[in-house]
């Protein structure tokens, strides 16, 4: 399987980040915050050249050798460059607009004679902390003036530390086996520290006084929420392999064990998160795994338990074009197959895999097309692909296959697939109704980013009823129904184009009478465009025509509507009853009264449509007489013709 095209579900980004690799000469740094590879040659004074998402994101500079580089960071704004030589002190360099620099360098020392910087995040575009054995030094600089101020310190004895930009969050590492983590959140000029809390360690790892590393801890937020994610490779008895366990941190109180990946798998790990799964990379067996914290996965009532969503994969072969070790044909690059799962690769969160020997920084992708026919239960399916990003071509795929008859799914779950799309569709639309109230948006649910609205549902899936002939119509009818059903119970007005096309399937099946009743039980809703419809099927089932116009008046909105039909219909007397039932014989045009008589060609019925006007003038105006602006003369006229002026005059004598 893992040999075809279309059967990995991870991939790396088609166009890596390329830099010179790692030599004699040449160190590489990862700024995981600002995203940036920065190769340094020979300590910066060959050269520094610095490389982003993007090709303007590229930076080349000098600096003066001062010794070996151990870290190097820009500012948030990429103003202040941050560069770390000595294990007592950080140098800093400014930047102009131009990303030129203005040479002249300066630098700020730790507190403490003995107090040794472990390394330093930068927390906004002029704060930045010194991560110390002693604790965290936290300091504003003003680079017009070249200085730093000390604006808090902590001590606390530092094992080693994580930091997250994207939540200003510094997880520090403390106690005799470095399981004790504290964090800390970072505003302008403030710190604040949450309550510190222990990762439990197993039994065998505490009896040998094996550490918590590093390398094993990393943060990330998953579906809106922070965790530290650790991983634990002595597993608890009665478990086999590795274990991933989330803590998630809470600003009131101690964060807090809630999930463990149960991996059934030994050796070396790495962890990406991408789109909300946690991608587990195995190096020994040279496959990935993902994770989905939201979908149900087993519970002790502490702590929930998950397997992996799909069977291990290995990821999408790469090729690379590298310079030639021989000249072919003039050719000085040839495509190389990448080393998957190479022992040369680090890998940064959330999804950044580099291999500083090739010279390659990759974004780590998931693909969800292969994912479909990896997950029978379409219920699993459709909440999976709900809560990924740009999936919603692929749910639409998914709804249209349980229609066809290849793959034809039970009408129970794809009732339940409708009820979860509908779910999230009434809540984007209770949302929309918020902002237009004036209201503030309600925070949208992390774990739902794609909206199926009706107009999908009809165009992208309903289609294949159309398409496919040989699904039943009795299954058609049953699923639109059960469509309908569903945004009803969500309080979702359903659009007329799914009645017609419920409508359209019955008479082209014959099914009048299933019909009537859908209209008689109101299971379709009365509308005009339906009603107009229903005036459309009269030559093949006549009984639509009052069906038609029962719907109108209960609707009452649409007395114009009913009005023309029945005068299409030159059934003038019903439309006079009807104009006089609901009070509107002032309001409406006598001209087209007269126009749909004179029509008809019957003498008796212009007549009584001609006397029944004039009787309506004299009891606006007291006078039988049609306005001007009526433009009735022609009728006038055509009254004469037929009655002689006598019946006019003998009207308007008695008037």
């Amino acid at each position: 399987m893992a040999d075809e095209e279309g059967s990995f579900y991870i991939e790396l980004c088609k166009n890596p980040i390329r830099f010179d690799p790692v030599d004699k000469v040449t160190n590489v740094f990862y700024d995981d915050a600002n995203k940036q590879v920065f190769t340094v040659r020979s300590g910066g004074a060959v050269g520094v050249v610095v490389k982003g998402p993007s090709e303007k994101d590229t930076i080349t500079f000098r600096m003066e050798s001062r010794g070996d580089v151990s870290s190097i960071k820009f500012s948030p704004d990429r103003r202040i460059l941050a560069v770390q030589r000595s294990p007592k002190s950080v140098e800093f360099v400014n930047f102009n607009e131009d990303m030129t620099t203005d040479q002249l360098e300066y630098s700020q020392t730790c507190k403490g004679k003995s107090t040794i910087v472990s390394g330093f995040v930068w927390t906004s575009p002029n704060e930045i902390v010194f991560i110390t054995d002693h604790g965290i030094e936290f300091y504003q600089i003003t680079p017009e003036r070249r200085t730093l101020k000390c604006l808090k310190t902590i001590n606390i004895s530092v094992c080693w530390f994580v930091w997250l930009m994207e939540s200003s969050c510094l997880l520090l590492a403390s106690g005799t086996q470095g399981n004790q983590l504290n964090p800390f959140f970072f505003r302008p000029s403030i710190i604040t520290k949450l309550t510190k809390f222990e990762v439990d360690l197993p039994s065998h790892q505490k009896s040998t006084k094996q550490p918590l590393l590093e390398r094993d801890v990393s943060m990330a937020n998953i579906y809106g929420q922070l965790y530290v994610i650790v991983l634990r490779h002595q597993p608890r008895p009665g478990s086999v392999g590795a274990e991933i366990v989330l803590y998630q941190i809470h600003r009131d109180v101690a964060a807090r064990k809630t999930d463990i990946m149960r991996l059934e798998l030994s050796g070396r790990f790495a962890i990406n998160v991408v789109n909300n799964l946690i991608v587990v990379h195995h190096q020994a067996s040279r496959t990935s795994v993902i994770f989905d914290i939201n979908l149900d996965g087993e519970s002790d009532g502490f702590v929930r338990y998950h397997h992996p969503v799909v069977s291990p994969l290995p990821i999408r072969p790469f090729r690379l074009m590298l310079p030639s070790l021989g000249i072919q044909g003039g050719q000085t690059k040839m495509e190389y197959n990448c080393e998957l799962y190479s022992a040369n690769w680090v890998v940064f969160q959330p999804n950044v895999i580099i291999d500083a020997k090739l010279g390659c920084s990759w974004y780590v992708e998931l693909k969800l097309e292969p994912i479909v026919t990896m997950i029978p239960d379409k219920h699993v399916l459709a909440k999976f692909l709900l809560a990924r990003d740009d999936s919603k071509r692929v749910i639409l795929n998914v709804c249209r296959s349980m229609l066809s008859s290849e793959s034809q799914a039970t009408l129970s779950t794809i009732s339940k697939v409708l009820d979860m799309l509908n779910k999230v569709y009434q809540d984007y639309l209770n949302s929309e109704i918020h902002v237009l109230a004036g209201d503030p948006p309600s925070k949208p649910d992390p774990a739902m980013k794609v909206v199926i609205d009706q107009s999908d549902m009809y165009t992208h899936v309903f289609s294949v009823f159309e398409d496919n002939k040989s699904i039943k119509y009795k299954f058609m009818v049953a699923v639109l129904i059960e469509y309908i059903r569903s945004l009803s119970e969500n309080n979702i007005t359903v659009q007329h184009y799914l009645y017609e096309l419920i409508i359209n399937i019955l008479v082209h099946n014959n099914c009048f009478y299933q019909l009537h009743q859908f209209l008689q039980y109101h299971v379709l809703q009365d509308s005009k465009p339906l009603a107009c419809l229903m005036l459309s099927l009269e030559s093949v089932y006549p009984p639509a025509h009052q069906l038609a116009l029962d719907m109108l008046k209960r609707l009452s909105t649409a007395n114009e509507e009913i009005i023309e039909v029945l005068l299409s219909k030159q059934q003038l007397l019903p439309a006079l009853r009807f104009i006089r039932s609901v009070n509107i014989v002032d309001a409406v045009s006598s001209r087209k009264f007269l126009e749909a008589a004179m029509n008809t060609d019957d003498a008796m019925l212009f007549y009584t449509v001609f006397k029944f006007f004039e009787q309506r003038n004299v009891k606006i105006r007291g006078n039988p007489r049609f306005q001007r602006g009526e433009h009735c003369e022609m009728y006038v006229k055509h009254f004469e013709g037929l009655f002689g002026t006598d019946a006019l005059a003998e009207m308007v004598a008695a008037s």
